[in-house]
């Protein structure tokens, strides 16, 4: 039977920031998207008054296929990386032998992490079991049940921002056992160290977004990677037309090769001002945890009031205690330019 979500399990940075602040909640990057990708977008406005085209379909299939050294038929292009957990629950599992064998027996969920899956698998009654890391939060203590032939993980994690090896994160695969890895920050970590995006598996599932690095978040980008079989099994139950022109027309853009490398570019600057985060926070004695996400999480003496008084600043932070394992003194906030900004409005708590 199918199960509302628990609570917090559909909360979201963006619910944190409102219109004119400061927003640390989002991990979307700042400023928008690049003036070459709107314009490219802008261009194809005039092809709104037709359906999208085939030769979208393929441009933008083709363009991620070869971004990641796969063929074409290991990509299905999604509305958003979330988009593939809400294709999950209706997937058959890979130990189905009958049509009659449709629901996942136990989807195991390493957490702290990102809580879409969470609400969309107890939505369609699958059975969950949250495998909670200890910190620092390495999917090396993961103790997944035997009989878990579902497993998400992210990598690196939201909201964590922990970079797992990828041996540790295949050590996760089983006979029978679908692995889905939750990449969407991936293209935020330089050289996208440690992605199984390059990697044809045949029981490994590696879902993607581009809303993050590109800013866009309101068109809602993204794409599986996987086995043939199971891609096409995911997206059977999609309508005609299952993303638009625009959509398709910025998947093609930012998989080119000239993207990837501005992509990296800004990852390695988001690198520089994540250290830079991390040593003022560090500075103010709280605790950080070490990662190399786009993304820093650390502890606070009061969670609560420090984000009401970051809002009294026009400062938004993203509260943690929706996250399944973590503790109510945790907050997150994404690296931007303007973290001295974040440094002194806590300051002014802390000291």
């Amino acid at each position: 039977m199918p199960n509302p979500p628990r609570a917090g399990a559909r909360y979201h940075g963006d619910q944190a920031a409102l219109p004119g602040m400061l927003d640390f909640a989002v991990n979307v990057r700042p400023g928008g998207p690049p003036s070459w990708l709107t314009d490219r977008l802008a261009a194809r406005l005039p092809d709104l008054g037709s359906y999208p085209s085939a030769a979208d379909q393929c441009r933008a299939v083709e363009a991620v296929a070869a971004r990641h050294e796969r063929a074409a038929d290991e990509v299905a292009l999604l509305a958003g990386g979330a988009e593939g957990f809400a294709l999950l629950a209706g997937l058959r599992p890979l130990h189905a032998r009958s049509a009659s064998a449709t629901r996942w027996r136990l989807a195991a969920l390493v957490a702290p992490s990102f809580t879409e899956p969470e609400a969309v698998l107890a939505a369609a009654g699958v059975p969950i079991h949250h495998v909670v890391l200890p910190y620092p939060f390495s999917v090396a203590e993961a103790e997944v049940p035997d009989e878990a032939d579902l497993v998400v993980v992210g990598n690196p994690t939201n909201p964590t921002g922990v970079l797992h090896r990828r041996e540790d994160i295949l050590a996760l695969r089983r006979p029978g056992r679908l692995l889905v890895v939750d990449e969407a920050f991936a293209d935020g970590v330089p050289g996208e160290a440690q992605t199984l995006a390059g990697e044809s598996l045949p029981d490994v599932l590696v879902l993607r977004s581009l809303t993050k690095t590109w800013a866009l978040a309101g068109l809602r980008v993204g794409y599986a990677l996987g086995a043939p079989e199971v891609l096409a099994r995911l997206t059977a139950p999609r309508p005609h037309w299952p993303l638009g022109t625009l959509q398709l027309e910025a998947i093609a853009a930012a998989s080119s090769l000239e993207a990837v490398a501005e992509a990296d570019a800004a990852a390695r600057q988001l690198t520089d001002w994540r250290a830079a985060m991390v040593a003022g926070l560090a500075g103010l004695g709280l605790g950080v945890v070490a990662g190399e996400a786009p993304f820093v999480l650390f502890t606070v003496p009061d969670a609560e009031l420090m984000r009401k008084h970051l809002e009294s600043k026009g400062i938004a932070v993203r509260r943690c205690d929706t996250f399944v394992g973590l503790p109510e003194n945790y907050l997150r906030a994404a690296v931007r330019p303007e973290w001295p900004a974040l440094i002194d409005a806590m300051t002014e708590v802390l000291q």
